[in-house]
């Protein structure tokens, strides 16, 4: 179920000093448009996320590494991005075909290095059954569970390639911006690259968003009866005593901690100010509604943690693999919606530089831009397959409605991680939540 990553650090923020984001409010429910998301301006101090390592207890946490030299087929090199050789979108089934050129270079090489991919994660499975059924490539899955500070830390401690060396890397927000300061990426424009928004992407193509999702209460209807609770305050009632979990542990966990945020922002707080939200954990726990356990499809689907705090996309894809074994309600809480954004990155000493390019090269295509969107996550490109008429009825009627969520800044988000983790334990009372064992 939900990774602790926190699990996969999936944060959205301007990189910008202290310019706040008021709500977005995009049309008809869909995500915001671009000019209210926050404008990334990297600043290598802002690194919200570098040292969370957090660990994502159904799928994914986060890691990544030293110079890498270009198969001159494939690209260009020299000091500006290389640019995609083409490939095709396709509209209508939007099936992609890879690019003849960039596909040999990558046969060439052989192999795909990946990390913290949980197969469960946004559809990750699919796409990466998908395209070694395209391509060919032999597909090396380092530590699926893995957080965005375990993929930085793969790349920085093996700069001269190997097993444990990605690649890629798919992270929380803020390494997009560090990760590009400390010289840890290569740039890499995809040819899908004018229809992600300026502000969704790095200019020089360092980092790229690739999806968003928002906090839900995911509910096992099975164990919780009558009314699901609709915002956070509900979360209080005496009804769901010994109910709600979240996905991760606010100490080290990014989705933990931004859980914690949205609570604040339910609770008197805002953006710049999280110490509500800290104190609605606090009157959970003294309710005796908390459970000091960080949650996992196990424990959701047992009734030890039957209310899980998690992104969107994680409780609705659970929804749909669970149905006929186990009733889950997913709710999107009425106030306090905080968006979480993840990127994408090539290792600057990828040992596969080629097949990381092909691996770009499918996400972003159509085809695999609608996988995504079929996992219930919002992606950078989703207005520009609306308006090409492949986001439309049933499809776009699944996807939840965000309208009204926030995206904090990385100055923002730094903040308020400092406050969580560190008040954590003296304001809850509260130590390291406990872990339950792996499903047998």
């Amino acid at each position: 179920m939900t990774p602790d990553d926190s699990l996969r650090d999936r944060t959205f923020g301007a990189l910008g000093g202290d310019r706040a984001l008021s709500a977005c409010r995009p049309a008809a429910g869909g995500p915001c448009p671009s000019s209210q998301w926050p404008r990334a301006t990297i600043d290598a101090g802002q690194n919200v996320e570098e040292d969370l390592t957090t660990t994502r207890t159904s799928p994914r946490l986060l890691t990544l590494g030293a110079a890498l030299v270009f198969v001159a087929a494939a690209c260009g090199g020299g000091g500006g991005a290389s640019t995609a050789p083409g490939g095709t979108g396709g509209t209508g089934a939007a099936s992609w075909t890879p690019d003849a050129t960039l596909l040999a270079a990558a046969k060439g090489e052989g192999t795909l290095n990946v990390i913290a991919l949980p197969r469960d994660w946004c559809n990750y499975g699919t796409l990466l059954d998908n395209f070694k059924a395209k391509t060919g490539l032999t597909l090396n899955e380092i530590t699926p569970n893995a957080g965005s500070g375990d993929e930085i830390n793969a790349i920085k401690n093996n700069p001269n390639g190997g097993p444990a060396a990605p690649d890629t890397v798919d992270v929380g927000f803020s390494f997009g911006g560090s990760g590009k300061t400390d010289g840890l990426f290569q740039n890499y424009k995809v040819a899908t690259w004018d229809s992600i928004p300026a502000d969704q992407k790095d200019a020089d193509g360092a980092w790229v968003g690739d999806y968003y999702g928002v906090l839900s209460f995911e509910i096992n209807k099975d164990i919780i009866k009558g009314d699901s609770p609709k915002d956070w305050k509900d979360l209080l009632d005496p009804k769901y005593a010994h109910s709600v979990a979240l996905a991760g542990d606010p100490l080290n966990s990014n989705q933990a901690i931004q859980s914690v945020e949205a609570s604040s922002l339910a609770n008197g707080g805002s953006l710049d100010n999280a110490q509500p939200g800290l104190d609605f954990f606090k009157s959970l726990v003294t309710a005796g509604n908390f459970v000091p356990t960080v949650a996992k499809q196990g424990s959701l689907v047992s009734g030890e943690t039957p209310i899980v705090i998690t992104w969107s996309y994680l409780a609705l894809a659970d929804r749909d693999s669970l149905k006929g074994t186990v009733n889950i309600d997913v709710v999107i809480p009425a106030t306090g919606k905080f968006g979480g954004i993840y990127v994408q990155a090539i290792s600057k000493t990828a040992p596969h530089p080629n097949a990381a390019k092909l691996w770009e090269e499918y996400l972003y295509s159509d085809e695999g831009q609608l996988i995504w969107t079929n996992a219930y996550c919002y992606t950078t490109r989703y207005n520009d397959l609306v308006t090409k008429g492949l986001i439309t009825g049933d499809l776009k009627a699944k996807l939840p409605d965000v309208s009204g969520t926030v995206f904090p800044t990385v100055a923002q988000l730094t903040a308020s991680k400092t406050l969580i983790s560190g008040a954590w334990a003296s304001v809850t009372g509260l130590g390291p939540l406990k872990t339950p064992p792996p499903a047998p």
